[in-house]
């Protein structure tokens, strides 16, 4: 064995040296040191660079560099200095940019395995170890003119429309025509068409109409071996193992460590000079390896960042075997530091919080107002709910049901989801569109944006008696993301009695209750192209052929695509879809009687200076064409499709075909047809 290669294994197996103050064996948790500085991690520059981690039981601390991702072991091995409140430091002399480098703690008489420290920026192939890059060589010519596009006239919440995807899904599909398939660079590509000529891609998001991007989880994940290019595995990303660093599978070459994280900031600059934003999926509810033992947060800190049982085991509210303790100082400084970080490094324009109720709500009372005072146009949101029960208190959760306590952030609306297409737990229960009567009140508390309305009968709403939200921008309004069934399979399991005709008309009806409510609206990937993943309820391992999104059938499903169009653009033309505040909803918005299984609300334009006075909308969730009485005056179809017989309202009105346009009518009466939307405005 050659002598060198025996030395540095010597000196990796060798005890530490006795300190002269060991720490307690195991401390309680909060009395655990908090460092307060902002340098944890790399702070690097061509003289030198400094490293330094937090481990406040540990008795000694090493740094161990390598010079390529190849080497077994390392080149140099530095014993860390003992810093203030529990860290570790050294400073190293020279330019060290390149040199890959890891860390292990000695603790509990045992040396904890290599690992990057959870600030790294930068890894090698599959996130093994951090790598040294300096400031802005990963950034691509014109970044630091980078600039975010304005979504509305105020970036108001509200004025968001937001689309979920994922960055496989919408590009290696049939008929993409982008040539980067699966990689960050793929959706920033302009110009794709498929076979027929129709836009894909980039340049088909941008003519829906839609406002932000919100991307799948993108930072690095485990679950995806990054060396098999030539048979690439699938999976959505909700398994975190480097936080602050781009996912190396959606790069074009993972093995060099600065092109990941240049390739997104090129799809990022792509996507907002086409005039879109982007917002990222973050998990920080739990790790991907805590369970293996392999967690760079429980190597470092055993314990602190993640919660317990009382039995002395991780607590499991995420479903995932592990939740992390966001109430715990350094994992709230570790959460607040790492969105910031991608705000600024990456100009990211909103976040997505994962299972957000694991979260306690001072921490992301925390986050968002250190987000806010940076830039107050960053969309914020998350699920309002846990997967399990939690050793936290309810009272301090960040839960739908507390999301008045939270500033500036949104809660994803179940009752409305539920309510439109029946409950995600039982594949064959129906909502609304589907002809469930019964869900008409929850429907109608989605509508008001999770606010107080006094028409709304809270005892027969689904999950929530009361409202929780203090104002629409609290309330994501939607009908499905990736999680469960599609819209359109779950409409063919629950109506397996319906024929095809009837089953489109149900899922533009939930396009057309999303895009007129009150909240921020939310669409999901392929919704316009009737996307089906074969009935499968979790798809998130289940590769191409279940997710991706076929560009072929664009053709075939343009009435569709253009109906939903015309939604997203009448919303955004007109601010009564978009009210503010609780109070313009108690006041603009109101329920009229209606039959069974059906809606009809007006709205007052005028209140809101939208150039339509008045605006009366109807949803048929029935079968059967519905007569349903219109107020006095004259009403035009808002959306081409839409006819309106006689001027004494006998004919009919209903939502389907985009061509064509509205005609008007005095009021009287109007039949909508059998599930179908009817909007009118004067």
């Amino acid at each position: 064995m050659n002598l060198i290669v025996a030395a540095i294994l010597a000196i990796r197996m060798t005890a530490p040296v006795e300190l002269s103050s060991p720490p307690d064996t195991l401390p309680a948790y909060d009395r655990y040191p908090v460092y307060t500085g902002t340098d944890l991690g790399l702070t690097y520059s061509p003289a030198a660079s400094v490293f330094r981690i937090w481990s406040p039981t540990a008795q000694q601390a090493r740094l161990y560099l390598y010079t390529n991702l190849k080497d077994a072991i390392p080149y140099k091995v530095v014993e860390l200095t003992k810093g203030e409140n529990g860290t570790w430091w050294t400073r190293l002399a020279g330019d060290w940019k390149g040199v890959g480098y890891t860390f292990s703690v000695y603790i509990n008489n045992g040396w904890s395995q290599e690992r990057p420290d959870p600030y790294a920026r930068a890894v090698w192939i599959n996130g093994k170890r951090a790598v040294v890059l300096a400031p802005g060589q990963t950034d691509p010519p014109g970044w630091q003119q980078d600039k975010s596009p304005a979504f509305s006239a105020n970036d108001r919440p509200t004025d968001a429309v937001i689309y979920e995807l994922h960055l496989r899904d919408i590009s290696v599909g049939r008929g993409s025509g982008i040539r980067a398939k699966g990689k960050f660079t793929g959706l920033g590509e302009w110009g794709t068409r498929n076979g027929d000529g129709l836009a894909t891609g980039l340049t088909y998001l941008k003519e829906l109409g839609v406002t932000h991007l919100h991307i799948l989880p993108f930072f690095d994940f485990y679950s995806v071996d990054e060396r098999r290019v030539d048979s690439p595995e699938y999976n959505w990303g909700y398994d975190p193992l480097n936080y602050n660093v781009p996912e190396g599978s959606y790069s074009s070459n993972a093995n060099l460590a600065y092109v990941r994280n240049m390739e997104l900031k090129e799809m990022i600059a792509s996507v907002h000079r086409h005039g879109l934003r982007v917002i990222m999926d973050v998990v920080y509810n739990h790790t991907a390896t805590a369970l293996m033992g392999t967690s760079c947060f429980n190597e470092l800190a055993p314990g602190y960042y993640y919660r317990q049982n009382a039995d002395g085991s991780f607590s499991n509210a995420t479903g995932c075997g592990n939740e992390t303790a966001s109430e715990r100082p350094m994992f709230r400084k570790y959460m607040l530091e790492s969105v910031l970080y991608w705000m600024k490094e990456y100009h990211i324009d909103g976040f997505r919080f994962d299972l957000m109720g694991v979260h306690d709500i001072g921490t992301m009372n925390l986050i968002a107002d250190s987000v806010h005072r940076l830039r107050p146009d960053v969309l914020l949101y998350g699920e309002g709910w846990t997967a399990g029960s939690s050793p936290l208190p309810d009272s301090l959760q960040a839960l739908k049901k507390n999301v008045a306590r939270l500033h500036g952030i949104a809660v994803f609306g179940d009752d409305m989801r539920d309510g439109i297409k029946g409950s995600v737990f039982d594949a064959h229960d129906r909502g609304f569109v589907a002809g469930n009567v019964n869900d008409v009140e929850s429907v109608k508390f989605g509508i008001a944006g999770a606010c107080y309305q006094p028409q709304i009968d809270y005892g027969k709403v689904n999950y929530s008696h009361a409202a929780y939200a203090t104002e629409p921008s609290q309330e994501i309004t939607y009908c499905e993301c990736h999680d469960n069934n599609t819209l359109w399979d779950k409409l063919g399991l629950s109506r397996p009695d319906a024929v095809v005709p009837d089953r489109e008309r149900m899922q533009r009806l939930a396009w057309a209750i999303v895009l007129t409510s009150q909240g921020i609206p939310f669409l999901y990937e392929g919704t316009e192209f009737l996307h089906s993943k074969r009935g499968l309820d979790n798809s998130y391992n289940s590769g191409d052929s279940i997710n991706a999104i076929d560009w072929s059938v664009e053709k075939e499903r343009l009435p569709d695509v253009r109906y939903l169009r015309a939604l997203i653009r009448m919303r955004r033309e007109h601010p009564a879809f978009r009210l503010t505040t609780a109070a313009q909803i108690g006041a603009d918005l109101h329920f009229e009687d209606a039959p069974d299984g059906c809606i009809v609300y007006t709205l007052d334009g005028a209140a809101v200076h939208d150039s339509w006075s008045g605006i009366w909308v109807a949803f048929n969730g029935t079968g059967e064409a519905r007569r349903m009485t219109l107020p006095a005056g004259e009403w035009k179809a808002a959306l081409p499709g839409a006819t309106l017989g006689a001027a004494a309202g006998s004919g009919s009105a209903a939502s389907g075909s985009a061509a064509g346009s509205g005609s008007a009518s005095k009021g009287g009466a109007v039949t909508v047809g059998a599930y179908s939307a009817v909007i009118l405005y004067r």
